[in-house]
């Protein structure tokens, strides 16, 4: 039990059944209090007991007692006198439990002992003494006959009650009156019932000496054989300062007394902790999801349909989107049925495929008008306080959302809605129509509550009040007032209310208790399943039967976290009668068999998530510990919680929903940012098991968190386009491979292992697949830099057939589905940078895959597949090179490595130097041209400046592509071939310079004509930039038929080009020489697609200028 305290029924000893007091079994609630108190706090009018305590028939005559002494009462002076009901109870409970304990003494041990006893004290401090004592006693705390005048204290004395001497019970009195005095405990309240002007008077402290005495002589008695002073003193030496101690300690050791009375006085238990219960303002601290409590329960998961794995989901606060769409496009939206084609169109090409509608149902009147009540005119009433289950007519109804619906399923995108099982507005059609489905009462719970404001029902048959408390914000009541004025009949309704703060003011509590209660919820929610595809549960975790129990009919003892609910405590047998079945495990089968189709989603908390998929069969459940433990960077929390749930069942994780905020919560931005530590997370939203969720306003970075009453949004906020085309680059790629993440069967969880070999909690390593395509995550949520190695994957349970289960572990290699042999390599793309990467297969079978993070940096690795090296060892020359660094082009890598040869003897003939001179001639030949100086053609500038390649480096580059030719053509070229080839080429290329120089505006000779094909690619040269780069790129490749067959064609050439793309390795030289980007494109594009249309003019011009037949015809 908690230490703090806890409320017990304090019960009169007749209602143990004593021959001592009176018969009537009716319990009491009792306590001393002086007389100068009761006249100083106008509590005359309060019952009291025959030996002058305080009597509660109830809970609600404790309550009012407390009100009237704490009316008396300055808070502000005096703080320490303010009295709680509860703590009357508790402290009376135990006074009273003293009294059953003495009278058991007498019934079982010493009939006679208070005779007995007051006898030892007579003769030792006289009658005369003994009867001026209690004759003070009687008057410091009378009895009410005493009080009123009835009957002086001295007649009363000499009277009896019951048969019973009130010299006895007033001895009895004085022993427990003197008893409350010493219990540190009781010292808060000790003003209401303090004996020091008492014992100033009396000789008190002699007659407890003999008193004490005189029990000590007499048999012991109790679990520890003790004398009945030193027993009754047991339950303050075992928790001196805490009144919940003390009755915990009574109700464990003194089980016999208290008898079959635990029940009320557990309920008194419950009455003080709905008053002591702590108020935590803010998000509680995260737990680990663990399963324990699960082993005993059944699993039936509900089957997916085949689309629901693959659900994106985005939530719209639908009034506000309507008028954020109003703006953003000039023109009014404020219906369904008029959001823009456009704006569908945005979403689904972004990867949503589902999209929560908040606030689509007719809404409660009255929890608008609270609104305006308390400061708020243009609200709009809570999406969550419901008149009814239609669409509502200020959003177009049903015709509206019918259109919008066809729509949106066109783009593949499914309308999602609310179901709010709990409760409804408190105006609803059923508060109206059914008030008999709400939990209620017939009397206030609480003194202190007044009705005194406006008429909230808006139907003249009824009348319904809230709280008036609640709208100068003094107070949050727990229930409103309602009244049938056709029968005068007056009940006091619940609000809704889950426990955790304050109820819902403006919703009525639906009481699950009743069988047709549950019926009426369930024909709505199928109401809702055939209109909707998907349908989110409110709070559903407040109706499981554990929670809805122990908010509404707690197990005696076990209540307190709604004020006065403890009132009506239900033994566990009487409660399982009333509710046998788990009303959302009736609702999965119910839709699963009526509305097949529809995705039920429980907005669940509570460490019950596993238990709404696994047991009670919902397709997908929230799961807050993502949100909640990722923003904090509780990361070692998380990876616990991922880690309990596969080792328990793997199948869960794929039925969670995560989501970085939600409508109740902070904006994404303001507990993420929207920097790296953001696209981390979300990227692990969107790669993760589940069914990713993001809020309104997420991905435009809005930090306005609309209320479920809001018009409209507040804040003038545009989309950040820098968010969304970071979103756009990062994240709604992975959106459209949900395929890949959303199932469970290949994922696989990973330790991230530093070289000291502790594991690095912050980095989240999980792999995961759909058939033969694999993806591999690497999150660090940290600010610190990390690196280590991924190996062999954490521990997950795998079904068999038979219905059990065992404990599995995979490798890495297999994970991704590699041999992991020699020879092998692991090939992926990293999502971020483009970069592919190339590990050894078999160095990662033996040490793992090593990866270094910068602080918050996210890798998604993609396209993953193995390749096996070829017979030159170009894979593992391409890795050896590399060095665990990533190539932008792969094929161009790894021809790289295959071609090294040829590409260097190509950038030593067509390299930087090559470009550089061919910009340095045409510059000094325009300049020359606008200074006057005498005109000499490019060619011949570009011969003096050294532009063209000299002959012996041709020849060279020649040679090596003889080589490589002999690959091509499947057989070695003659030697004698090769060097004929080799002449050709050099010479050709040499003059093939001087040729077409003149083609480039820059570079033409003045009064040159250029006829035929030239003057066609002339003409074109002088509508793109670049003509000069164009004019040298061409100039390349022109050369090449000379290493080919004798009169092949310029289409071969080109084929030659392509085959070993030296069009790359031109642009890369044009890159190294200062030429970048379209620049560089245009020119290799223009000489490619110059060799596919040379003419045999143009061929006949250059073969002839070079020396080569032709073979024109």
């Amino acid at each position: 039990m908690k230490t703090a305290n806890v409320s017990v029924l304090t019960i009169r000893f007749k209602a143990f059944g004593s021959t001592v007091r009176d018969h009537t079994v009716t319990p009491r609630y009792e306590f001393h209090i002086r007389k100068d108190i009761r006249d100083a706090y106008d509590v005359v009018d309060a019952p009291f007991s025959t030996g002058g305590n305080i009597i509660f028939a109830d809970f609600y005559e404790s309550r009012l007692f407390a009100t009237k002494l704490n009316r008396k009462i300055n808070p502000t002076t005096h703080p320490e006198r303010v009295v709680k009901a509860g703590k009357l109870n508790a402290m009376a409970l135990i006074d009273e439990l003293l009294h059953a304990v003495c009278d058991m003494y007498r019934e079982s041990v010493k009939s006679d002992a208070f005779s007995a006893t007051l006898a030892t004290v007579q003769d030792s401090i006289g009658v005369s003494a003994t009867t001026t004592l209690l004759r003070a006693f009687v008057e410091a705390y009378p009895s009410s006959e005493v009080h009123d005048g009835t009957i002086s204290a001295v007649a009363w004395l000499k009277t009896e009650t019951d048969g019973v001497s009130n010299r006895l019970i007033a001895l009895e009195e004085l022993l427990l009156l003197r008893l409350a005095n010493e219990n540190p405990a009781f010292n808060p309240f000790s003003f209401l019932f303090d004996d020091a002007e008492l014992r100033a008077a009396v000789p008190v402290e002699k007659v407890m000496s003999v008193l004490e005495a005189a029990f000590l002589a007499m048999p012991a008695f109790g679990p520890d054989n003790e004398d009945l002073p030193t027993m009754l003193r047991a339950p303050m030496r075992a928790s001196p300062y805490s009144l919940a101690g003390q009755l915990d300690f009574i109700r464990r050791h003194w089980g016999l007394v208290i008898g079959h009375k635990m029940r009320k006085v557990l309920g008194g238990v419950d009455m003080l902790a709905e008053e002591d219960k702590p108020f935590f303002p803010g998000p509680g601290p995260t737990r680990v999801l663990s399963y324990d409590h699960l082993e005993r329960e059944y699993e039936r998961f509900s089957e997916d349909r085949d689309w629901m794995p693959r659900v994106v989901m985005i939530a719209k606060s639908t009034l506000v989107w309507l008028d954020q769409l109003s703006t953003a496009y000039g023109r009014q939206i404020r219906t369904l049925d008029a959001i823009p084609d456009e704006e569908l169109d945005n979403l689904a090409n972004r990867g949503f495929n589902s999209l929560w509608l908040i606030g689509l149902w007719e809404r409660s009147q009255a929890s608008r008008r609270i609104k305006e009540l308390c400061g708020n005119p243009e609200a709009a009433a809570s999406a969550y306080s419901l008149f009814d289950y239609e669409i509502a007519n200020e959003l177009g109804g049903w015709h509206a959302l019918e259109e919008l619906r066809k729509r949106a399923e066109w783009r593949g995108i499914r309308l999602a809605a609310d179901m709010v099982p709990n409760h409804t507005g408190i105006d609803s059609a059923w508060v109206r129509e059914r008030p008999d489905l709400f939990i209620q009462r017939d009397s206030m719970p609480f003194p202190t509550y007044s009705f005194s404001g406006e008429n909230l029902s808006g139907d003249s048959r009824i009348g319904i009040w809230l709280e008036d408390h609640y709208y100068d914000r003094r107070d949050a009541a727990v229930v409103f007032k309602r009244v049938d004025f056709a029968s005068n009949r007056t009940s006091y309704v619940y609000h809704g209310n889950d426990g955790t703060s304050m109820p819902w003011n403006d919703t009525a509590q639906i009481d699950f208790l009743k069988p047709e209660a549950r019926e009426a919820v369930k024909e709505r929610i199928l109401h809702v399943a055939k209109n909707f595809p998907i349908i989110r549960f409110d709070a559903a975790m407040i109706m499981a039967k554990k929670h809805f129990r122990r908010l509404w009919y707690p197990e005696p003892g076990h209540g307190g976290d709604i004020a006065s609910r403890g009132e009506c405590a239900l033994p566990n047998e009487e409660f399982s009668a009333r509710m046998p079945e788990e009303f959302w495990r009736e609702v999965v089968d119910m839709c699963a068999k009526d509305a097949p189709d529809t995705l039920l989603l429980a907005e669940a908390f509570w460490m019950m998530e596993g238990y709404f998929v696994r047991t009670l069969g919902m397709h997908r459940v929230y799961n807050s510990a993502f949100m909640n433990m990722l923003k904090n960077k509780e990361n070692r929390k998380y990876r616990e919680t991922i880690k309990n749930t596969q080792e328990f069942d793997k199948d869960i994780l794929k039925r969670f929903v995560n989501f970085m905020n939600n409508p109740d919560e902070d904006t994404a931005v303001a507990q993420f940012g929207k920097d790296d530590h953001y696209f981390g997370v979300c990227t692990l939203m969107a790669t993760l098991p589940g069914l990713p969720m993001f809020g309104h306003g997420q991905v435009e970075g809005y930090t306005e968190k609309y209320g479920m009453e809001y018009r409209r949004a507040y804040k003038d906020e545009t989309p950040d386009s820098w968010l969304v085309e970071r979103h756009e680059r990062e994240i709604f790629p992975l959106l459209k491979k949900r395929y890949l993440f959303s199932g469970v069967d290949d994922f696989l969880l990973f330790d991230f292992v530093k070289a000291d070999g502790q594991v690095d909690e912050d980095v989240f390593a999980y792999s995961n697949g759909s058939g033969g395509e694999k993806a591999l995550v690497l999150f660090n949520n940290a600010w610190a830099r990390t690196a280590g190695r991924i190996s062999v994957s954490c521990p997950y349970v795998r079904k068999k057939p038979d219905g059990g289960k065992e404990q599995e572990r995979r490798s890495l290699v297999q994970g991704l589905g590699l041999t992991g042999a020699d020879g092998r390599f692991l090939v992926m793309r990293e999502q971020r940078s483009g970069l592919w990467y190339l590990r050894c297969s078999q160095d990662v079978r033996n040490h793992g895959l090593f990866a270094m993070l910068e602080g918050f940096q996210c890798q998604v690795f993609l396209d993953i597949h193995e390749a096996a090296d070829d017979k030159l060892g170009t894979w593992a020359a391409l890795c050896e090179r590399q060095d665990g660094r990533g190539v932008s082009d792969l094929t161009a890598a790894l021809q790289d490595v295959a071609l090294e040869g040829l590409y260097s003897g190509w950038s030593a003939v067509f390299g930087k130097e090559y470009f550089t001179a061919i910009q340095s001639a045409f510059k000094a030949h325009v300049t020359k041209k606008q200074s006057g100086a005498p005109k000499k053609s490019a060619a011949a500038m570009a011969v003096e400046t050294g532009v063209l390649p000299d002959e012996q480096s041709l020849a060279a580059f020649a040679r090596i592509a003889g080589l490589f030719m002999s690959d091509i053509a499947g057989a070695s070229i003659a030697p004698a071939e090769t060097e004929s080839r080799v002449k050709t080429y050099a010479s050709m290329a040499s003059r093939s310079v001087s040729a077409l120089a003149e083609l480039a505006p820059e570079g033409r000779s003045a009064g040159v004509k250029v006829p035929g094909a030239q003057a066609v690619l002339a003409g074109r040269l002088r509508m793109i930039p670049g003509a000069v780069e164009a004019v040298a790129c061409l100039t390349a490749f022109l050369s090449l038929p000379g290493l080919l067959e004798a009169d092949a064609p310029y289409a071969d050439a080109r084929a030659l080009v392509d085959r070993w793309c030296l069009d790359r390795k031109l642009r890369e030289s044009m890159q190294a020489a200062g030429i970048h980007g379209d620049e560089a494109w245009r020119a290799t594009s223009f000489a490619k697609a110059a060799l596919g249309i040379l003419d045999e003019a143009l061929a006949a011009s250059v073969i002839a200028r070079s020396g080569r037949k032709t073979s024109a015809k």
